[in-house]
């Protein structure tokens, strides 16, 4: 191959290459970093977040809510975004809206709606703009989360499981 065209060769390919680098869609640049953690049980602590899930049982389940106590340090964590998903098309809504997060938040959600968005993802987002978010992504409700018709039974619960799940894991929030 002569030296000329293996140069417009090479041209051509640095061209090309960055022709398709600026027609990339901005929304495929790297977004803020983030770690994925998949919730199971219902209760879970790690990485600066402790979370306890409990169903208020109302007269009928238009009344039945899901209650979580959420407890993060506020030295990582800034704000809780809870989006509920459809695990199938990836279409989501905001469940609740963006909340500061002052120690413990509780988030209230209609059981009901699990139905059509049973997926829950819990987005802790850092306190440093170039930190890293942290989300916790359950499928539906717990299985083994407790029902109760009284909120002060709810209430003791959700701290007892969220202090046994701090020891298990090691002290973690």
């Amino acid at each position: 191959m002569k030296p000329a065209a293996s140069s417009c060769r090479r041209s051509l390919i640095a061209v090309l290459g960055l022709a398709c680098v600026m027609a990339w869609p901005a929304s495929a640049a790297p977004a803020q970093p983030r770690l994925d953690v998949h919730g199971a049980l219902d209760a879970y602590a790690g990485h600066g977040v402790a979370m306890a899930w409990a169903v208020l049982r109302g007269k009928d389940e238009a009344t039945t809510f899901v209650v979580v106590r959420v407890d993060a340090d506020t030295e990582r964590y800034r704000a809780l975004v809870v989006t509920g998903m459809d695990p199938f098309t990836s279409k989501g809504e905001p469940l609740a809206p963006e909340t500061r997060l002052d120690r413990s938040v509780v988030v209230r959600l209609a059981r009901s709606r699990f139905a059509d968005l049973p997926q829950t993802e819990w987005r802790f987002l850092p306190k440093d703009p170039a930190g890293q978010a942290l989300v916790v992504d359950y499928r539906g409700v717990p299985d083994t989360t407790p029902e109760f018709d009284d909120p002060a039974k709810l209430d003791a619960s959700l701290a007892r499981r969220l202090e046994q799940a701090r020891r298990a894991s090691g002290g973690a929030k």
